[in-house]
Formats: structure tokens, sequence, C-alpha cells
């Protein structure tokens, strides 16, 4: 006897709309993931730039719209003797402090990457500087460098009597410059400690065994073996660190707002200066354009860098 079954029947499957399908369609989904970053890009940067970049070439001041005038505004700049010594000091603030937090900044580095006690603790405190806002060190620095109150001045004087006066450092040219600079390495030496300890840590102890093994000294050690194969972060970190040293506002304006007599402007200071309280937003912008060229060539700096890691992994460089 047979045994007959019922037929089973199934819903038929409905096809995906088309909302679906086009969320399943990847350069859609791409393009769609990419709208909300490009969106704020375009508000925050490419608008902000074109702005800029369009008032260097009109005369508009606050309160006043402007009429187009060419590269009047350039013409005078490079007529004016302040503006070339913010360039000149612009590039030498950069040059001397990024020197200065990479030589720092690297010696840290290859000291925490040691095994030493509590160096988790000294990585946080290494980070303070960078943590704290940068008004807050400029507060700080600036009382220090005070001509009557100043930390070092007491030292110098009651405590060690190597003075008999105290020492102005923001009351001439070049003592204020040095004093910018030596504020800016402080701030900027953790954020180049850490990420070259970063770097540091990604290179195999088995290279330095095989070494050891061959006799080779410390130094041989670090320029055959961690130099090459930090150079990659070595170039993203430096072109950060000239970028950031370079576009400096905070720390310049609030300890000495571009004084004395206009001997420790930025480029920044400067542009902020003629835009903002002089009310000359064609000749500001026009200042802030002119730092473009830097920033091109520190990007360039890191691509060109970034360009040895083809040679670091024994494939030959075209």
């Amino acid at each position: 006897m047979s045994v007959t079954t019922a037929p089973v029947w199934t819903k038929a499957r409905r096809e995906p709309g088309w909302l679906v399908r086009l969320f399943d369609y990847k350069p859609f989904l791409i393009i769609a993931c990419l709208l909300p970053a490009l969106g704020l890009l375009g508000v925050f940067l490419t608008y902000p730039l074109g702005l800029g970049i369009f008032l260097a070439f009109t005369d508009t001041t606050i309160g006043r719209r402007g009429i187009w005038v060419g590269l009047e505004n350039f013409e005078y700049l490079f007529s004016d003797p302040i503006f070339w010594n913010a360039v000149f000091y612009s590039v030498f603030y950069t040059g001397v402090a990024t020197i200065g937090k990479f030589a720092l900044g690297l010696w840290l580095a290859l000291l925490l990457n040691n095994h030493l006690p509590l160096k988790s603790l000294l990585r946080a405190i290494i980070l303070l500087p960078w943590i704290v806002p940068t008004v807050l060190s400029a507060i700080a620095f600036w009382w220090i460098y005070d001509p009557q109150f100043s930390i070092i001045s007491y030292l110098l004087v009651e405590v060690l009597g190597w003075r008999t006066t105290n020492i102005d450092f923001l009351g001439s040219a070049w003592p204020a410059r040095w004093s910018l600079i030596a504020a800016n390495i402080w701030r900027g030496i953790p954020f180049v400690a850490i990420s070259l300890l970063a770097g540091l840590q990604t290179i195999s102890p088995s290279l330095y065994e095989a070494a050891l093994l061959d006799g080779s000294t410390a130094w041989q050690r670090f320029r055959f073996i961690t130099f090459p194969m930090l150079m990659p972060i070595l170039a993203i970190v430096m072109t950060f660190s000239i970028i950031f040293t370079f576009t400096d506002f905070q720390l310049v304006y609030a300890i000495t707002r571009g004084g004395p007599v206009n001997s420790t402007h930025l480029l920044a200071t400067l542009a902020f200066q003629r835009g903002i309280p002089g009310g000359q937003l064609g000749e500001g912008a026009a200042i802030a354009v002119s730092m473009i060229p830097f920033l091109v060539f520190a990007t360039l700096f890191s691509y060109f860098g970034l360009s040895r890691r083809k040679w670091q992994q024994g494939e030959g460089n075209d």
C-alpha cells in the first residue's frame, strides 16, 4: 500500500527592492560612506581655503566688501620688512624646533624602548606636555619667562648666585625668539617620542640579535637597522611636526603676541594680526596664502620619505 504525501507549498521569494539593490552596488556604497567625510572636509577645509585664496586677491576689510585687486596685496607684502621678518622667523623657528624635538624625542624613544622599571608611568609622564591645552602651557611659560617672578631667574640669582639681575626673556628680540622655541620643543617632544617608540616596537628583535652575533656596535645597529626601519614613520612624524610648528599660533600669540617690536611674529600670527585686529582681511589672507608653498614642501617631504619603503623591503627603486 503506497502512502501519498501532500505537496509542500513554498512561498515565492520576493525580488529585492531597488533600494536594497542600490546598496548592494559596491561603487554606490563606497560613495555613500565617503559622502559625510567629504561634506565635512568641504565645509571646514575646502570652503575656508577657497575663500581665503579669493580674499587674498581683494582689498576686503572688516565691514566692507572689497574689489578685485589682483596681486596688489602680494606686491605690498614683498616690500614689507615685517612680512619678511615673519618669513625668516617662521623658517628658523620651524627648523630649530623640529631638530630639537626630534633629537630629544628619538633619545627618549630609544630609552623607553629598553626594559626600565615603571616604564608605563614614565610614558604617561612624558605625554603630559602634549595633553595639557596649548593656552595653559603658554600661560605657564609666560610666568616662567616673567622678568620679575621668573623661577629661572630666581634660581640663578637667589639660589645659585650666578647672576645679580633677573633675565628679561621676552624684552628683546633674540631672547624672546629662543624662549618661544624652547616652549615649542617642550610641548612637541611627547608626540615625537611616543610615535617613534611605536615604530621602534615594530622592529623585529631578531635583527638586533643577528647584528650582535656579527659583532656590531650600538652605533652600527642604530645606523643600519634602527634608522632605516624607522624611516617611514620618521617621515610621517617629521611632516606633521613641521606642519604643526610652521602653523603654530596659540603658543606664540599667548606668550608674546608677536613682540617685542614684531620680532617673534610667525606667518600665522602676522596674518591674524593684519586680518582681524588690523581689519585688513585681504592682506591677512594674502599672508596666510603665502604659507601654502611651505606646507606643500612638507607634504612632498613625507611622500619621498615614504618612497624609501621599497628599498627597505629589498625591492629596487625605479
